[in-house]
């Protein structure tokens, strides 16, 4: 009789009896009833031990079914049967001996607010519980920032959900990875992230947050070199060199001398012929999805967004200076010509393009920090000092949150960081292979939420136990 009781024991989802310690002992049914109340927890062991059992027949005694008893979901909440009968069980393996990076208090404290949000009781998470979880931390994510991780969540997830045990073990892979040493240029790739986030969401939704708030460490931009590796790269290095001169000679940049209208002519052509590139590749790659069939892993709206970047520098330096007609003229006339062969050039070799638009980035980076110093050194009685208290465009101010008390040379800075930006993605997508389906590598959701994912973590550790409700 013992025996069909372990049975139905197994068959309602309580842990496994060891046979051979249950083959020499004899239990009582009380015995098994404790036993089973402590592994389930609150259910009924009526439900399972009817009244009347112990007057039946022993040979006849079945469950009409297997009776499937509700188990909590929540990690280490289901009790070992061998805390009231040690001796006729083996530990079990849990989600929670899983965990190898995290603290145990931290695992804790992440489960008791996923339980606490749990508005559904289903052991799960879904976008809307997530932006709960997230709300009691604003001390480590704004807003802004926890609305768009609840809108990435819900469309990597199609509007479903993940388990407890799930998010826990994403958390903890998030803190292993993030612990491994990773070369600087690495953030640029591409990858899947741990909680199965998948990619179709960068085929149309791409929020660029960053501009406006770039940190002091940001906005102190080193002028750096990618070395030609191939004859291809040293191709496109030779290009830029070759239009560098020109462009120089053109604007009568290299003097001794800067003035605000040096300055100023120069950056107003540079933009115009800046936002090309991204806008070509854009339409370019737009075709190709239409004419293939395929996904394009949102690199189309990256290189949008940089030629929207770029048109944006362009109407801030138009608002502090109005071009010449002859400087229009000359502007079309660029336009026109390095746009058709910026157009030909990557419908025949994007890598080239890229490349190409990595090293002028580089040569950008390099006016914009000679503006810098020029503004900074110069003496009080030079007019190119006033750019140290004089304000920038109300365009400006909004597009990167300078605040109404901003100067000219914050807006320099600000749009040096852009073209770092922009130098360091140009560089590595030249490098990977965008035929093949590659994500975005400015907006790989995965890891967007593994980074929010570790964040998370992180703030449970500094500020500890939370006691303040989600609702």
């Amino acid at each position: 009789m013992h025996n069909n009781m372990i049975l139905a024991l197994q068959r309602t989802g309580a842990r496994s009896l060891s046979k051979a310690a249950i083959s020499h002992s004899a239990l009582p049914q009380t015995a098994i009833k404790a036993a089973a109340a402590a592994s389930f927890g609150s259910c009924s062991t009526h439900a399972m031990f009817p009244s009347d059992l112990s007057h039946k027949d022993e040979s006849t005694t079945r469950f009409s079914a297997p009776i499937r008893m509700p188990l909590t979901p929540y990690l280490g909440s289901q009790r070992n049967f061998s805390t009231t009968v040690a001796s006729m069980t083996q530990p079990p393996q849990t989600n929670a001996e899983k965990i190898q990076t995290l603290d145990a208090a931290v695992v804790l404290q992440i489960k008791q607010e996923l339980i606490e949000a749990d508005v559904n009781h289903d052991g799960r998470i879904d976008a809307d519980e997530l932006k709960q979880v997230l709300r009691r931390h604003k001390g480590a994510f704004t807003d802004s920032e926890i609305l768009e991780i609840g809108e990435l969540f819900y469309a990597g997830k199609a509007g479903g959900s993940v388990k407890f045990e799930d998010f826990l073990d994403a958390m903890d892979n998030a803190a292993a990875e993030a612990s491994r040493p990773k070369d600087e240029t690495e953030q640029f790739k591409a990858r899947g992230g741990t909680l199965g986030i998948g990619s179709c969401v960068t085929e149309y939704l791409y929020r660029r947050s960053h501009h406006g708030q770039y940190t002091p460490e940001e906005l102190d931009i080193k002028l750096t070199h990618v070395p030609p590796k191939g004859f291809r790269d040293k191709l496109a290095l030779g290009a830029v060199k070759g239009v560098r001169v020109l462009f120089d000679t053109a604007t009568g940049w290299g003097s001794k001398t800067m003035t605000k209208e040096q300055v100023l002519q120069r950056v107003v052509f540079l933009e115009t012929v800046a936002a090309v590139p991204g806008m070509v590749a854009a339409i370019v790659r737009h075709f190709r999805s239409l004419r293939t069939m395929t996904r394009d892993g949102g690199m189309l709206n990256m290189f949008l967004e940089e030629a929207q970047n770029e048109r944006m520098h362009l109407l801030t330096f138009v608002s502090m200076k109005d071009p010449s007609k002859p400087f229009r003229v000359a502007v079309i006339g660029s336009q026109f010509g390095f746009g058709t062969a910026f157009l030909l050039a990557y419908i025949v070799s994007p890598t080239f393009c890229h490349k190409f638009v990595g090293y002028i980035e580089e040569e950008a980076c390099h006016t914009y920090s000679t503006i810098i110093e020029a503004i900074e050194q110069a003496p009080e009685e030079d007019p190119l000092s006033t750019w140290r208290s004089e304000g920038v465009p109300k365009i400006a101010r909004s597009y990167w949150k300078l605040g109404e008390d901003s100067t000219v040379l914050d807006l320099m800075y600000a749009v040096r960081a852009d073209e770092a930006e922009h130098r360091d993605v140009n560089h590595t997508v030249s490098d990977m292979n965008m035929n093949d389906g590659s994500v975005n590598p400015l907006f790989d959701p995965g890891a967007k939420l593994d980074k929010m994912l570790l964040k998370y973590a992180k703030d449970v550790m500094k500020t500890g136990p939370q006691t303040n409700s989600l609702h």
